[in-house]
């Protein structure tokens, strides 16, 4: 995700790492502290050049609103470039209540493979499609 929002222009990616609340609880959901565990990497440079914050309800990680009412501090949150999902669960129901109930045509692809790949579903439109085929054929680094 970050070498694609790199593509895209994001000189330094700032990541949410997500999860159902703004802090850690152990047992509970351990997901948080994998977004910790993240975020003190990134700090630590870890991970190169980004920016990761965590754990991060959505709402923090994209509305600044949201982050003033609730006095989050920080440098992802209400701004993020990427999400990042705990689990491909979190990530499918995401996805498509983006698609379904937003009305978003999204562009979909596998970032990090040799050779590009569009990523679409059997209900995805002709144009989401498209763009999806677009989107990773942009995604292809030319030699001169």
């Amino acid at each position: 995700a970050v070498e694609i929002a790199r593509k895209l222009g994001v000189r330094r990616p700032r990541v949410a790492a997500l999860a159902a609340i703004e802090y850690v609880d152990l047992p509970a959901m351990p997901a948080t502290l994998d977004a910790k565990l993240l975020e003190r990497m990134a700090g630590a440079g870890e991970l190169g050049d980004i920016v990761v914050q965590g754990p991060l309800a959505l709402d923090d990680a994209v509305s600044r609103d949201v982050v003033r009412t609730k006095e989050i501090p920080g440098p992802v949150a209400g701004r993020a470039d990427i999400l990042l999902a705990p689990e491909i669960e979190t990530a499918n129901c995401l996805y498509k209540a983006l698609t379904c109930f937003a009305g978003l045509e999204c562009a979909s692809i596998i970032g990090g493979a040799g050779a590009p790949i569009a990523l679409t579903a059997r209900a995805d439109s002709a144009r989401v499609k498209f763009l999806s085929i677009a989107f990773a054929t942009a995604m292809i680094e030319v030699s001169p």
